[in-house]
């Protein structure tokens, strides 16, 4: 188990970001083992097809026995948003010792892939040229697996975090992890990881906790070393409709009331949503489904605030009547 001890200063000091070579790096785990991760099996399969042997080889390599992988590749992020570019380059400066030590911290010594022996040695020139090529490697695998459809991921990635800062504003740092994963439980001002493969206690003395939502997590991913400042990776809500297709037309009496297009609105506003998610979701233009979108909040049946950059639309309790729904919330 990891654990973290958080002071008041600590929870003041909670913060979201969205990190791309984070993602990234978790998704090779589902090239790795598919049977956890049933939802990406539609990506999985369009992925396989376009990686090479070599450049796949090398990058299932990082992937500990355990699924653990090297903290150097997952770097905490400095921003909010930073790009996969920038978060690359700050991993190529990492020193070999560190990418020694990381590497060396998922893999036991007579499990160590083939392709990372070298690292074993003093010499800190092959190390280095691993992580170049580690990171060569993992630039292509970003643009060919991860690049195409990051606007998306991100929009998922962003609407988790709406909801999880409404959840810390509602019910504070209780309610907050009281849904993210079953491994996560908050006591007395510690948050505690259960079923890690690292065992250690970390207090954040001042350094706060940045959380991490990511669509390829299965479970909370803390940092390996327990000198790393606090900070987990958690699966996102929404997963599911990253690859699923365009919902069908309502056949229902709502149908009959509003349209197909209005009705498939209302059951998708359950949750709240920017204009561009549900373009996505409909596969149909912004511009479409704002007009729409303003019928719909003229009639009172959903509600509008802004988010950012973004102007999230949601059911009313109206809206949620109409859809079958409860409208508590």
């Amino acid at each position: 188990m990891i654990s973290f001890l958080l002071g008041v200063e600590d929870l003041a000091d909670t913060r979201f970001a969205v990190s791309p070579i984070h993602e990234t790096v978790l998704s090779l785990r589902v090239l790795r083992e598919p049977g956890l991760y049933a939802l990406h099996l539609p990506w999985r399969r369009s992925v396989l097809g376009r990686l090479g042997a070599p450049d796949a080889d090398l990058l299932m390599s990082v992937v500990g026995p355990d699924r653990g992988l090297p903290d150097f590749l997952t770097p905490r992020p400095t921003g909010f948003a930073a790009t996969f570019e920038d978060e690359l380059a700050a991993v190529r400066l990492t020193p070999a010792d560190v990418v020694r030590r990381d590497l060396l911290a998922v893999h036991p010594r007579d499990r160590l892939p083939l392709v990372l022996r070298e690292i074993t040695g003093d010499d800190d020139a092959p190390v280095e040229a691993i992580r170049e090529a580690i990171c060569d490697r993992l630039h292509r695998y970003w643009d060919l697996a991860i690049k195409p459809t990051w606007p998306q991921m991100r929009l998922v990635l962003e609407a988790d975090m709406t909801y999880r800062a409404r959840q810390l504003a509602v019910g504070g740092a209780r309610l907050l992890f009281a849904d993210m994963h079953p491994n996560l439980r908050w006591h007395n001002g510690v948050l505690h990881i259960d079923k890690m493969i690292g065992r250690h206690h970390v207090v954040a003395a001042g350094r706060g906790l940045l959380l991490v939502p990511s669509v390829f997590a299965h479970k909370p991913a803390p940092p390996v070393s327990p000198d790393e400042p606090p900070w987990l990776g958690y699966p996102c809500r929404g997963v599911a409709t990253l690859w699923a297709p365009t919902p069908a037309a309502d056949t229902t009496a709502l149908t009959s009331l509003l349209g197909a297009t209005r009705a498939r609105l209302l059951h998708l506003l359950a949750e709240p949503l920017p204009t561009v998610e549900i373009a996505r979701r409909l596969a149909v233009t912004p511009s479409a489904v704002s007009q729409h979108l303003r019928v719909l909040h003229a009639t009172g049946l959903i509600t509008r605030a802004r988010d950012g950059r973004h102007v999230m639309y949601r059911c009313s309790p109206l809206g949620d009547g109409l859809a079958g729904r409860s409208a508590e919330r």
